[in-house]
């Protein structure tokens, strides 16, 4: 099973896992749609697409740009939503509630907004597939506003998948993978990070951008799986 000849729009597909999504299904011979914030951004996805692909800007947290951004577009068979800002790792007394609701307004609520005007243009035995991750299951000091966001987005795909099927609807959940998401970390201090998590998992390395990128596409095309999350972690879970 491929996806060739099949539709796939990425929300947040212009970088990191979203761009990693785009790549793996158009070389599994799907027709790709990119969108996230900055032109610029789209402009250089395109460049590493097939030519072909479709890119436009999109701000997920604008209702009515989600709305037109659908009724634009053709019909589609899956679904991707990565689209997400920098991680927000701080403390509770130091996370201004301003700073956790931006964090839900994009990942939550765009996601949320996404899927609420783009179900209708899905084809028959089409998908969507959201992106949570592992800090809803195993939560650190400082990850308060992170782990409530992780937890939220797996609750949502199950209510989605009963509400929309036949659609399916899943998530993946990546744990520590070296993406753009990391950039407002210094530099020592994001090396030494991925330093001692390659220590400490039984994989022996951080993910990157490809590795997760697998899981959505067997999600795009696994057709008995609905409701489901699918950790992508390197073992980070286990220890």
């Amino acid at each position: 099973m491929d996806l060739q000849g099949q539709r796939v729009v990425v929300i947040g597909g212009t970088s990191g896992i979203g761009l990693a999504v785009a790549e793996g299904a158009a070389r599994e011979g799907a027709e790709v749609v990119v969108a996230s914030r900055r032109q610029e951004s789209v402009d250089a996805a395109l460049k590493r697409l097939p030519e072909g692909s479709e890119g436009y800007p999109l701000d997920a947290t604008d209702e009515d740009a989600v709305r037109g951004f659908f009724g634009r577009i053709d019909a589609f068979d899956h679904l991707v939503y990565t689209a997400g800002d920098s991680l927000l790792l701080k403390s509770l007394a130091e996370t201004s509630l301003e700073q956790a609701r931006r964090l839900l307004d994009t990942r939550l609520w765009g996601a949320y907004t996404a899927v609420k005007y783009g179900a209708g243009s899905i084809r028959p035995a089409g998908s969507v597939v959201l992106t949570t991750g592992t800090a809803g299951r195993r939560p650190l000091p400082g990850s308060s506003a992170v782990s409530a966001l992780c937890g939220a987005m797996e609750s949502l795909t199950r209510a989605l998948a009963v509400e929309l099927a036949p659609v399916r609807v899943n998530v993946v959940s990546p744990g520590v993978v070296r993406t753009e998401l990391w950039r407002e970390v210094a530099e020592a201090d994001r090396e030494a990070l991925f330093r001692s998590s390659a220590e400490s998992l039984p994989v022996g390395r951080v993910g990157e951008p490809a590795d997760v990128a697998e899981a959505f596409l067997y999600l795009m095309r696994g057709g008995y799986s609905t409701g489901s999350t699918v950790v992508v972690d390197g073992g980070g879970t286990l220890v």
